[in-house]
């Protein structure tokens, strides 16, 4: 069996607020929306908002981010260092540049409005 990743689908409060993150921030590609889903263009794969149902949302209070064990990573063609400037200009919580030995890649975390943490990812030069 040889699987190939197609979407990653985040459950959120509000798929609208998260479209508008991604497309404008992120600068992903909006394919499909409607009132609870949104799906959108990352490369090779899509990612998918949807609406958590009211069972749930009723139970979250108005602010609340999550705290959960996904990580989306985007690899960067850009300056991870510029990319990373620009998006804590526009108020997006970014953690600081980091590598590991032996690592050929720059890491660096964001969380977007609901708290879901993704990931820059660049490719090291040759002299780094």
């Amino acid at each position: 069996m040889k699987l190939q990743l197609n979407t990653i689908i985040l459950y959120v409060q509000d798929p609208q607020k998260l479209k508008v993150f991604y497309k404008d921030v992120l600068h992903l590609e909006v394919v499909e929306e409607d009132a609870v889903w949104v799906l959108l263009k990352a490369g090779d794969a899509y990612i998918g908002l949807h609406k958590m149902g009211d069972q749930y949302l009723d139970k979250i209070s108005n602010g609340y981010l999550f705290d959960n064990n996904t990580k989306i990573v985007f690899e960067l063609h850009e300056d991870i260092n510029a990319v990373r400037s620009q998006l804590l200009a526009q108020q997006v919580p970014m953690r600081e540049i980091k590598t590991f030995e032996h690592y050929n890649y720059w890491l660096c975390d964001g969380t977007d409005p609901e708290g879901n943490v993704f990931q820059l990812k660049q490719q090291k030069r040759n002299s780094e």
